[in-house]
């Protein structure tokens, strides 16, 4: 049994930020995952939205890692030529209740220290985007998107350059914490469990880990549709939110190809196969914003599952990232609920995870 430093489990975006954030401090780090490479689960499977900190509760992790997150990805992206734009977002009201649903949405972005954001009338939001309806929008202008597989192979860049590895097609079958991780015939000081939709899975798997530790696993499916053609929106294009997500919305890639989505389809299992009737829906709510979508303009995309902690119906709660101080285990720091804004926050929750190893001596 070889003894290697710290293990992280799970290379999604998250995962290769965390074991980077820990190579660079100096820390033996070998990320391993289940797939045959690296983002290949949620972080391949989602908007490449860069929030901008607009909906999470203030003092909250999601808005805390969010704030600091999109700054410092905006400056990490910038610095090494990953694709990104900071296109902006505009959060429509397509009826005159939902004006006080943005006013509200204002006031905790501003708690969560994002000033930047402008209510718009309905003729300054149709002025930027033509074909939108709605009777009031909220700008923001720090929104914005990124190639999310270049961002990624960049982490794993950073940590390849510290001198640490990866194993990919391998899981974390076992895993010891009474101070130690094991996997590959390894045992570490220090395992992170950052394995998205397995991570209550692997931490149920820890001999003497605490049950009431672990959160229950709820999977929330996204489907995404595709235009057919160019959109005539250079903005993403967002409802107000819902209660699970964020609504069916606009998004562009760098390219300028335009994908809906997600919805909410809870399932008991990830898969990831979309419903082509599922389109029917995706018509009714994005012609509350833009009416001109012609029949048979979407196309079935993809579809990602979002690793909820909280039951169909409840309100949404934060990341939980634990730590040896709150669950009592040596040598074991666990993400869970660890959905958007991942992607946004994973420079900030990396950092967090290295000051956490630091803090636990393991």
């Amino acid at each position: 049994m070889e003894d290697i430093d710290v293990i992280v489990v799970g290379a999604g975006v998250v995962g290769l930020a965390c074991a980077r954030a820990l190579a660079l401090v100096g820390r033996e780090v070998l990320l391993v995952d289940a797939e045959a490479g690296i983002g290949m689960g949620t972080s391949s499977r989602n908007s490449e939205v860069i929030h901008a900190g607009i909906y999470y509760p203030p003092g909250s992790l999601k808005a805390f890692h969010c704030v600091r997150g999109k700054a410092w990805l905006y400056d990490y992206c910038a610095a090494r030529g990953i694709g990104h734009r900071r296109c902006g977002k505009l959060i429509v009201a397509t009826a005159p209740e939902q004006l006080a649903k943005l006013a509200a949405l204002k006031d905790t972005a501003a708690a969560n220290g994002v000033d930047d954001l402008e209510f718009l009338d309905r003729a300054a939001a149709v002025a930027l985007e033509p074909q939108l309806r709605c009777v009031g929008a909220l700008s923001s202008p720090s929104s914005g998107i990124v190639d999310s597989h270049a961002l990624m192979l960049s982490y794993q860049g950073g940590l390849e350059a510290a001198g640490d590895g990866i194993v990919v097609a391998t899981a974390a079958a076992d895993a010891d914490a009474a101070g130690a991780g094991e996997s590959l015939s390894l045992r570490a000081r220090l395992l992170v469990n950052c394995a998205g939709l397995h991570a209550q899975r692997l931490a149920a798997l820890m001999e003497g880990f605490p049950a009431q530790h672990v959160p229950p696993t709820y999977f929330a499916k996204g489907n995404y549709f595709s235009l057919a053609g160019r959109a005539p929106f250079s903005h993403l294009i967002y409802p107000v939110p819902e209660q699970a997500g964020l609504g069916v919305h606009l998004t562009i890639d760098l390219g300028m190809q335009a994908r809906f989505g997600p919805d909410v389809q809870w399932v008991d299992e990830p898969e990831y196969d979309v419903d082509p009737s599922r389109a029917d829906a995706f018509y009714d709510e994005i012609r509350r914003y833009w009416p001109a979508l012609r029949d048979g303009a979407l196309q079935p995309a993809y579809a990602g599952i979002r690793p909820k902690i909280q039951a169909p119906g409840q309100p949404p709660l934060d990341f939980r990232i634990i730590g040896p101080e709150t669950h009592g285990v040596a040598g074991v720091i666990q993400l869970f609920g660890i959905e958007s804004p991942g992607l946004t926050g994973s420079l900030s929750i990396g950092a967090t995870v290295a000051g956490m190893a630091a803090g636990t001596g393991a």
